[in-house]
């Protein structure tokens, strides 16, 4: 083997090494862009800066927020201790059907709220990121399925400012309107009560906010 060989191959592999390593780091870059101003609000290793609400069972296992009903089909919710306004939410989770379930925000009381639903509902027909609001029932409905990956991770995001609200689910809007039943409140998740939806288990991975 000749040395003019040896030196193209070695200076060819520092130039692959030197490309994948440019690439992650660009790659790195952007997520840090992407995610920049935002906040974590679930740390991945337990409910510091959470309350629960009912009797459902909340944990956190191998880095994941998880909620399953209690004992004899019991509901609950799980909100957060501080109080937010105007913001970006960004949520990614999966779920167990049967399920009903969902992020609700500007909670202030189970009748003055918002949730951004998971769930499969008959009449009307209606899916995941649909907007609901007690007292009103569905502000918005999301009527596509086909935007709901009901065995993987789906990424939901919710942006309230002022009395606009905005919901995309997997990067499609579903939800555009203006409300003015709460202007503010906590954030949180809940599990809906019921033997019909006893299997379910709502995993959330990451949440994070960007206040505006």
């Amino acid at each position: 083997m000749s040395r003019k060989y040896v030196v193209t191959t070695g200076i060819l592999l520092m130039l692959a090494l030197l490309s994948s390593c440019q690439r992650s780091c660009c790659d790195k870059k952007a997520a840090q862009e992407s995610k920049a101003g935002f906040v974590k609000l679930f740390n991945g290793h337990d409910l510091t800066g959470w309350q629960p609400s009912g009797n459902a069972k909340w944990v956190v296992q191998d880095g994941l927020l998880i909620g399953t009903q209690g004992d004899n089909n019991a509901p609950g919710d799980l909100l957060t201790e501080n109080v937010y306004r105007n913001f970006v939410l960004s949520v990614a989770y999966r779920v167990e059907w049967p399920c009903n379930s969902g992020t609700w925000f500007r909670y202030q009381s189970p009748q003055k709220a918002y949730q951004a639903d998971i769930l499969e509902y008959k009449n009307p027909e209606c899916y995941s990121g649909t907007l609901y609001c007690p007292g009103k029932m569905f502000l918005a409905m999301n009527t596509d399925k086909t935007l709901v990956n009901r065995d993987g991770w789906n990424t939901m995001k919710i942006r309230a400012e002022g009395d606009h609200i905005q919901i995309w689910l997997n990067a499609r809007q579903v939800a555009d309107v203006h409300d003015d039943t709460s202007d503010s409140g906590r954030i949180g998740f809940q599990v809906h009560p019921g033997a019909e939806f006893g299997p379910m288990k709502i995993i959330v991975r990451e949440l994070l906010l960007k206040p505006l």
